[in-house]
């Protein structure tokens, strides 16, 4: 570690002031802030990514960031904010988060991750805003529309053809059996026993007379 004091000549006399008898550089580090943070909105979700500058590789591995967003006409007091768990530079948000039609803002921040033990920092100045909107969900067009409703309406159409069918069968053959059963039982075809006794030009007369 660094002993640190302060020397100056105050009244006439000089006097050393020991402001950091145990003072270590690892313990007081504060990044630049993160550069270059674009965004790209689609209808699922928005992707932010960014830069950093200045860092060295072994702090580079075991940084930690935190985004800020909010609707464009907000507050930073209002702001959401996330803690990526990750040290990878980019997060996404997903799109239930936002809310369709409207502009949002966001910024980045860095420091090393609390998790690290030889380093310590504090956060790092808010990096420059980037501007994202939702994108809309693309409408079907009207064929497309018409084709999906008629496949969606052709099941339930098929299904009451073939009933329509099935049941106009069903009462056919119900209907051609009670003529049979009707031509069986009926008396003009059925001679009476009585008339086999008749001559046959009696017989002839009724056959004639019906």
């Amino acid at each position: 570690g660094y002993r640190v004091s302060l020397q100056g000549n105050f009244f006439g006399h000089n006097h050393t002031y020991v402001t950091f008898p145990e003072y270590n550089p690892r313990k007081h580090i504060k990044l630049d802030p993160p550069l270059n943070l674009q965004s790209n909105a689609t209808a699922s979700k928005c992707q932010i990514w960014w830069s950093v500058w200045n860092v060295p590789w072994y702090l580079a591995e075991i940084l930690q960031y935190e985004l800020q967003y909010k609707e464009y006409s907000m507050s930073w007091e209002i702001a959401l904010n996330k803690t990526l768990p990750s040290s990878l530079p980019q997060i996404e948000i997903e799109a239930t988060e936002l809310r369709s039609g409207i502009a949002y803002t966001a910024r980045v921040r860095c420091k090393v991750s609390e998790n690290e033990n030889s380093y310590h920092s504090q956060w790092s100045e808010w990096s420059k805003t980037t501007v994202f909107q939702r994108a809309d969900v693309p409408k079907l067009s009207e064929k497309i529309l018409y084709t999906r409703t008629m496949q969606l309406l052709f099941i339930p159409l098929s299904f009451g053809t073939l009933l329509y069918l099935f049941w106009n069968c069903k009462l056919s053959s119900r209907y051609c059996c009670f003529l049979t059963l009707g031509q069986k039982a009926s008396p003009a075809l059925i001679f009476p026993r009585q008339l086999l006794s008749f001559s046959p030009s009696t017989v002839y007369t009724m056959g004639i007379s019906r």
